[in-house]
């Protein structure tokens, strides 16, 4: 079997290009303008990383049964990665966030001084990974028959 027929790699990676591609969309939508780069982002609608780990999970269960040892682990591993998106990784957005607002302030008027932005959306809402997660359960459910 190659990779490219192994339901545990092929299922989250399709969930998780359906939650980037659905980013563009929502993000074209609400800012009225299209990025493709966008795709290569972190944070947003929906979570792609809740969609990965939570479709993989979805499709461990379903072939190898909720009772094995590899659906314990990968549930496991999609709470870690859920509870990170929404604790750790959000406040390092908000935190990144106020920085940028502070180094704005302090280079105010200096002309020839230009400091690097930091990257502010990092992390999700409790609904962009509510989100994500339902959109890998709905992937890993209907895909790989």
């Amino acid at each position: 079997m190659t990779l490219l027929q192994n339901p545990y790699f092929v299922v989250p990676l399709i969930a998780w290009a359906i939650a980037q591609v659905a980013k563009v969309i929502f993000d074209s939508v609400l800012l009225h303008r299209f990025s493709v780069r966008r795709l290569a982002t972190a944070g947003g609608m929906p979570s792609s990383h809740s969609a990965l780990v939570v479709s993989l999970t979805t499709i461990v269960g379903r072939l190898e049964g909720v009772q094995s040892a590899l659906f314990a682990v990968c549930l496991i591993f999609a709470s870690v990665v859920m509870y990170d998106a929404t604790g750790v990784r959000r406040a390092a957005g908000q935190q990144a966030m106020i920085l940028n607002r502070l180094i704005d302030d302090l280079f105010i008027g200096h002309q020839g001084i230009r400091q690097e932005r930091l990257r502010e959306l990092l992390g999700h809402t409790p609904i962009e990974v509510i989100a994500g997660a339902i959109l890998g359960i709905i992937v890993g459910l209907g895909i790989w028959r």
